[in-house]
């Protein structure tokens, strides 16, 4: 019998990913820390602005607001999380400075660097007046201080100051959160609500900062509110301003310092390296560079200008980075503890000739070759436009046409290819009318996948009324050629749904896009197996369960898939057509 080709797209089986306390540990590095601290800073962030949006109701809603942002963020457990969150995730920024040894200029990344480092530039006077006042001296500071200071005693370029590091706190947070989403499944479908909250939340907030100043420049005429509100007991006194503008120089000192050690770091770390000796790393084959010592195998393709996949920038948040080490893989050094974890969840910990080269730093000459490589201006792009390396919930459905080896023995060339051609035009239009995306063709079968714009219980449903639609095509498609066929086309299909991933296949110019993943093995086994049990279809029982229908639906059968240790549930359907009387039926009854 006629094998079934294995799936363009398949991988070996996944393994089961690890679990417990033990693996959640395994996780945080040092850049999880950084994101929650992060988090946490956005989420005040976020919620100044709202306060700050208040002004455009009125001077009394600003301050309730501000009493209530107060009670939050001064509460023990909360400051204490604050603060240490805000001294992590400053320390972490200058450790980036240290540690990152290649910036790619034309990503985010440097920016959001350079505006998380002068954030504490522009912000150190306001926050130190701020709270150290309050500490210190118990002076209060509210809103008609700080609006007095901006709109009437200081001149105009200090609230400017204030907008500009509003704006830049803003957009830091909001590249943090971009980095952190962007290879998330739901990201596109949130991402126009994110991008409008983004915008509408920082001009409500700087609306309502001017408002409230305008509203303190008329009222601070009024020497009654003058007395009430520019007392000592809220500025303090001029020696007590002293103290406080001491403490701020000496801050702004201490800190410039430390960005000055950092760069001083870099440049003496590149002297011991390059002194330590330099490694030749060989790419593909093709690209030979050399590269000092303690560069990981990413950065140092990217500081050649090597195109080198890597969805989520190096962070070793995915595996499209990952290359396959040509040679004798036990010199390496081994994978930290995070390296190991993405590896593990992917299915390849036990092949050590499989690494990240975002986390690989080769200690000695390494040749290898990218599982996932870009190789021009196209294929990145399109790489792009197919969001390579996200991981998401797709379904794979193989539709294969059987007796295609026959005919080809009775026929001339050209009137198979023409008959196969017709047979694949025919599921393909059927495949995209409901909502599918033919994805490979392999001989005389098609790769379909649902799922690519639609949410998984959307995508299971479009699968399973795919099958019959395919059947009514296939029964035309019979009709037309009948007087030119022997017997019917007839033909199998497999159907299954799970997390894949969306990557390029192939060599050069010659990328194919696909899903990589355990589902897509299962969908080409379960085709493979209608032929032994006589049946048009075969889909896993939990793709109905997902689509949302009945169990008693579909008939039921409990199947060994090679590849997989333990039996799975399985929809058998002799007659694919008989597919739409049951999704009738079931919607009637729903």
């Amino acid at each position: 019998m006629k094998q079934s080709p294995a799936p363009a797209g398949s991988s070996k089986t996944r393994k089961a990913k690890p679990k417990g306390l033990k693996a959640w540990l395994r996780r945080i590095g040092v850049r999880q820390v950084r994101m929650f601290c992060g988090l946490v800073l956005f989420t005040y962030l976020l919620s100044h602005f709202l306060n700050h949006a208040l002004g455009n109701i009125s001077p009394a809603a600003l301050h309730a607001g501000v009493m209530w942002h107060l009670e939050i963020w001064q509460f023990l457990p909360v400051a204490i999380l604050f603060y240490g969150s805000v001294t992590v995730h400053a320390g972490l920024g200058l450790w980036a400075l240290y540690q990152r040894r290649q910036f790619r200029w034309k990503t985010l990344e440097p920016l959001q660097l350079i505006l998380g480092l002068s954030v504490p530039l522009m912000i150190y006077s306001h926050v130190i007046v701020m709270r150290l006042g309050n500490v210190l001296y118990d002076q209060d500071r509210l809103y008609p201080q700080v609006l007095y200071n901006y709109f009437v005693a200081s001149p105009s370029y200090r609230a400017w100051l204030m907008v500009a590091v509003m704006l830049i706190a803003w957009t830091h947070g909001c590249i943090g959160l971009y980095v952190w989403l962007r290879i998330k499944p739901a990201f596109r479908r949130a991402m126009p609500w994110l991008l409008a909250a983004a915008v509408l939340i920082p001009t409500l907030a700087l609306l309502g900062f001017y408002q409230g100043g305008r509203e303190v420049a008329r009222e601070a005429t009024s020497p009654q509110w003058q007395a009430d509100n520019l007392a000592p007991a809220n500025l303090g006194t001029p020696e007590q301003q002293q103290t406080l503008e001491a403490i701020g120089n000496g801050f702004l000192i201490f800190y410039l310092s430390l960005i000055a050690l950092a760069l001083i770091a870099r440049a003496v770390r590149a002297i011991i390296e390059r002194r330590g000796g330099m490694v030749r790393l060989t790419y593909d084959g093709e690209h030979s560079i050399r590269v000092p010592k303690g560069l990981t195998v990413l950065e140092a393709t990217q500081r050649h200008n090597i195109p080198h996949a890597s969805a989520c920038g190096g962070r070793a948040r995915c595996s499209t980075c990952r290359i396959r080490v040509l040679g004798d893989p036990a010199a390496l050094p081994p994978p930290s503890p995070r390296e190991a974890f993405v590896l593990a969840s992917i299915g390849t910990g036990d092949d050590p000739s499989i690494r990240l080269a975002c986390q690989l730093k080769p200690t000695q000459d390494l040749a290898f070759v990218p599982v996932f490589q870009p190789r021009n201006v196209a294929a990145r792009k399109a790489a792009r436009a197919a969001r390579v390396g996200e991981e998401r919930y797709l379904v794979s459905m193989f539709v294969d046409m059987r007796g295609s080896t026959k005919l080809a023995e009775s026929r001339l060339p050209f009137d198979t290819v023409f008959i196969v051609n017709r047979f694949l035009g025919a599921v393909s239009r059927s495949v995209i009318a409901c909502g599918g995306q033919p994805n490979q063709f392999v001989g005389d079968g098609m790769l379909a996948l649902f799922g690519l714009t639609e949410a998984p219980r959307e995508a299971c449903h479009n699968a399973i009324r795919a099958v019959s639609t395919i059947a009514a095509a296939i029964d035309e498609l019979n009709s037309f050629l009948g007087h030119d066929l022997p017997e019917p086309i007839r033909f199998g299909i497999g159907i299954h749904g799970g997390e894949v991933v969306l990557g390029e296949i192939g060599y050069r110019d010659n990328m194919v896009f696909t899903a990589l993943g355990d589902s897509v093995n299962v969908a080409s086994r379960l085709q493979d197996m209608t032929k032994s049990l006589g049946c048009e279809t075969l889909l896993s029982d939990e793709l109905r369960a997902t689509a949302g229908l009945s169990e008693q639906a579909l008939p039921t059968l409990e199947l060994e898939i090679r590849g997989r240790t333990e039996p799975m549930l399985v929809c058998v359907v002799e007659r694919a057509g008989d597919l739409a009387a049951v999704l009738n039926e079931d919607l009637v009854l729903a």
